[in-house]
């Protein structure tokens, strides 16, 4: 599984170092002016829906479906299932992108009711939209066929497919001076990069043999159980993007500038989710699925086990270095350009605060697995409902006087309340528990992280007399952090756990599953 992790991690990292590449062209050319604010609405709300439709209901409904029929009954009636879901994912989608482009700006002026009263960022809203808006339909595609690929063990075309979105938009930017504005090209990059997305799975499901085919949408026990299931999902789903959307409409009636600030600094939050979070996530819900379908309960819960540890492991010092250097990293990121120095305090301060909550959204995927793996989508979106009440209501206090920034924070509140109310949920219904040797992991993971932070603040006065009148101040002093950072974690977990230690984790297997119990006797 750690193998399989690395691979999802490995393409998800180059896609998030192709993605700081892309932000630093779009921070470059679209800075954080009322034509960036018009772009990221536009990218934001196919975003919002691929969130609600396809990726999270999708996958945390599909997969564990998909693996189930796959081990208990075979290959022929697998590829059955897929066709069915596939016909009517196709047709929601269609007239759900239909329905969008007809009515795009009534949607802006839902969403983002702040530029009904600038002509000109919601004019250039709803035109940039209408371009972005097919990916959902695209995306929502590719999400099938890598729900399909990860049932069977195959993870890296599906992750790799983001970078394409980054390329895409690179290489459109880099066109700009061909289009009406350089936000009518990034949009266009975003339209192209969803055909380029599709194309890539598709070859790698042919390969396979299980691309799914039209199939009329026969509405068996099967596709009936998958709805019933989807649905909660959906709603779960929604309920987080019901909390974005807030940041959306919120930022909306902020100085200019707050929405791009929100952009950039959420961009940076999301490396660590993405990568590490999203990654075991991505492995452990078919790994799991996989292994509870052939009743292996303790080697799911080990693998749960050892994938929280993993995620402690290497989202720690992320946190530290995001919660002490904030600006620093915007500085050192993004600022040029058309990007200020302003832009980027305000973008470090808004990085700061989504930091509080970064632990629990990159162990939340792992956490909800537990019951997405046994079939059960409600009680994650009983979690969420509270969680994202937590959040909304916080939006609207601190959106006043902290503006973007307590929208960050409110997020990473809100994402607090998620992690324990699903860990409270699980260990109630008796479907998890710590193992002590996770405990002791954490323990002194956490005294490492904060060995790592006080190295790092002690070493404020001497990387600033190092670097400072020297070209490329921030990007050198950034690059002295992270290897003074690097070397003082490394060197504590390797003195805390023993180098042993790391040879044993990578090599640690599940336990041998338990032997079925006997047939019940008849009365």
């Amino acid at each position: 599984m750690i193998g399989r992790i690395f691979t999802v991690g490995g393409f998800t990292l180059l896609s998030r170092i192709t993605g700081f590449v892309r932000d630093i062209v779009l921070a470059a050319i679209l800075g954080a002016g009322p034509i960036a604010d018009a772009f990221f609405v536009a990218l934001r709300l196919p975003n919002h829906f691929r969130a609600i439709f396809a990726e999270g209901a999708f996958n945390a409904a599909f997969v564990p479906a998909y693996a189930r029929i796959r081990q208990q009954s075979g290959a022929d009636p697998s590829k059955l299932f897929a066709d069915r879901i596939f016909t009517l994912l196709f047709i929601v989608q269609a007239v759900l992108l239909a329905i969008a482009l007809i009515f795009t700006p009534a949607v802006i002026s839902v969403l983002a009711p702040g530029f009904a009263h600038d002509g000109e960022r919601f004019t250039l809203a709803v035109e940039l939209t209408r371009i972005t808006f097919p990916y959902l339909l695209l995306i929502s595609l590719v999400t099938l066929y890598g729900g399909i690929l990860n049932a069977l063990g195959r993870f890296a075309s599906a992750a790799a497919a983001p970078i394409l979105l980054n390329l895409s938009m690179i290489a459109a930017l880099a066109l700009a001076v061909f289009f009406p504005t350089a936000g009518h090209a990034a949009a266009w990059g975003v339209f192209i990069a969803g055909c380029l997305e599709v194309l890539l799975l598709v070859a790698d499901t042919s390969r396979q043999g299980v691309l799914p085919a039209f199939r009329w949408p026969r509405l068996d026990e099967e596709v009936k159980l998958f709805l019933k299931r989807f649905g909660p999902a959906t709603i779960g789903s929604a309920e987080t993007q019901i909390a974005l959307f807030a940041d959306t409409i919120i930022a909306s009636f902020l100085v200019t500038g707050a929405l791009s600030a929100l952009y950039y600094a959420d961009r940076l939050n999301q490396l660590p989710i993405g990568v590490i979070g999203i990654a075991v996530g991505t492995v452990l819900l078919p790994e799991m699925a996989n292994r509870l379908a052939r009743g292996d309960e303790a080697g799911a819960r080990h693998a749960q086990n050892r994938a929280i540890e993993f995620t402690l492991l290497l989202s720690i010092p992320c946190m530290v270095a995001f919660l002490l250097l904030p600006d620093l990293i915007m500085r050192a990121l993004f600022m040029r350009g058309a990007f200020t120095a302003a832009d980027a305090a305000a973008a470090g301060a808004t990085l700061q605060a989504y930091a509080v909550g970064l632990m629990p959204f990159v162990l939340m995927r792992s956490a909800a697995t537990t019951f997405l793996a046994r079939g059960d989508t409600w009680t994650p979106v009983k979690a969420l409902f509270f969680a994202v009440l937590v959040n909304v209501a916080l939006k609207i206090a601190l959106a006043g006087t902290h503006a973007q920034v307590g929208l960050a924070f409110a997020t990473a509140m809100g994402g607090w309340v998620n992690l324990v109310l699903l860990v409270w949920f699980a260990r109630r219904g008796r479907l998890f528990a710590f193992d002590p040797e996770v405990v002791r992991s954490a323990m002194r993971l956490a005294a490492a992280g904060l060995g790592m932070a006080l190295v790092l603040w002690l070493a404020g006065t001497p990387v600033g007399a190092l670097t400072a009148g020297r070209a490329l101040q921030n990007e050198l002093a950034l690059a002295l952090y992270a290897l003074i950072g690097a070397a003082v974690y490394g060197g504590m977990v390797i003195a805390l756990f023993g180098r042993r230690w790391f040879t044993g984790f990578m090599a640690r297997r599940s336990p041998p599953p338990a032997p079925p119990p006997p047939p019940e006797m008849g009365g």
